[in-house]
């Protein structure tokens, strides 16, 4: 025993040095094809786009840049510097020049700066955020102008570098600037509604809504999915299952009701409070998914495929499915409840100077259903889910 323990440790410490090995030399790899990128694209000539222009891309950069500075060795810096970290990177000397380049070329950034003849930083800023909104702007300053560099945060300056600055001290703050803009980017598209193979779908990122192709979604949020016989599949969907988060148990239909559609089906249990379900397609109850019943976590996985609760022989369901969403409707159903969740958070928050009892909120409540008080909890049921 003592033999097949150490023999399994060893396994390990190996495993993990190999795969400390291979991470290194592949970043060896990609530090020695940067640094040839760079001795490259030097070489390269880029007057007919801008005069003072030189540029430098790399494989599957983390962000494109456009650097803006009247002195040239600062330019170097921004080169040596960021190319060999991942970034493309194109470089100007004259403010005039990233304009004009901004409006043929995607960046990500442009850092610019603040004192610079011709057209100064702060002209710059107001110029890159009129034309392209979308690129975010980093001013660079000296200790003496950091006054001003503020000042231009309020014409959509993202950020500014002080200089001189460190080679880390730039990969640290390029850094964080990649965060704050994915963040931004983020909030701003908000949540992502798709439709996906079932195989391919997994429930964990709350931020992404997913519909499987072919599931039909009721207004009260269960998914159907047909069979060739005229049985149809039934559960939570997706946005359910992320607005009530916990789910302790399932208060199972009984097998064989006749049920029509529109009466209450099943319900979601969360400590001593229930959300209801109601039958999207009438017929009788012909199998409970027993499997599920046993196994809740499948849910954490996917609330679709495996994780059906019931199978329903329909009695009409020609007539019926017209009613339900599915394609590009369900997820245009999805995008509406989306945004009206968010709306109706912001109501309770609203409410709660008035009310002791209700809780604050934030985003697009995922999963936090769960910490509504009993007030709450009724008003978010009766919205979303009773129809």
């Amino acid at each position: 025993m003592a033999y097949l323990i150490i023999a399994i440790i060893l396994f390990i410490v190996a495993d993990v040095l190999i795969r400390f090995s291979l991470k290194k030399a592949k970043e060896n790899k990609e530090k020695k094809e940067r640094t040839s990128a760079l001795k490259e694209g030097l070489k390269v000539d880029f007057s007919q786009e801008a005069k003072t222009l030189k540029r430098v891309e790399v494989e599957n950069p983390k962000a494109r840049i456009l650097c803006v500075d009247d002195e040239p060795v600062i330019l170097d810096s921004f080169r040596k510097i960021l190319v060999i970290d991942g970034y493309s990177v194109d470089t100007v000397e004259r403010g005039n020049e990233a304009i004009r380049l901004i409006r043929t070329n995607h960046y990500d950034f442009v850092y610019v700066d603040l004192k610079m003849p011709e057209m100064d930083g702060v002209e710059v800023t107001k110029t890159v955020k009129h034309v392209r909104p979308d690129i975010d702007v980093i001013i660079i300053t000296g200790y003496a102008s950091v006054e001003t560099a503020v000042e231009t945060m309020k014409f959509g300056a993202l950020d500014y570098v002080e200089k001189p600055f460190t080679e880390d001290e730039l990969l640290e703050f390029t850094k964080n600037c990649l965060i704050k803009r994915k963040d931004r980017i983020k909030k701003e598209l908000g949540p992502i509604v798709h439709i996906a193979q079932i195989s391919d779908f997994e429930n964990r990122d709350i931020d992404k809504f997913s519909i499987p192709g072919g599931v039909f979604i009721s207004e009260g949020h269960c998914w159907l999915s047909l069979n060739e016989d005229g049985t149809a599949k039934i559960g939570v969907d997706d946005f359910a299952k992320k607005m009530i988060g916990r789910i302790d148990d399932i208060d199972k239909p009984n097998l064989g009701r006749k049920i029509t559609r529109g009466e209450a089906l099943f319900s979601l249990k969360q400590g001593n409070r229930t959300v209801p379900f109601f039958a999207p397609v009438s017929g009788k109850i012909l199998k409970i998914n027993s499997h599920l019943l046993d196994n809740l976590d499948l849910l954490e996985i996917s609330c679709y495929d495996k994780s059906w609760i019931c199978i329903i022989d329909t009695d009409d369901i020609d007539a019926e499915v017209k009613d339900l969403k599915i394609g590009k409707s369900a997820v245009s159903f999805f995008q509406d409840e989306i945004k009206g969740c968010k709306s109706h958070f912001k109501s309770l928050r609203e409410a709660k100077s008035r009310d002791k009892d209700l809780a604050e909120h934030n985003g697009y409540c995922l999963g936090k259903i769960e910490k509504l008080s009993d007030r709450e909890w009724d008003k978010t049921i009766q919205k979303f889910f009773k129809k």
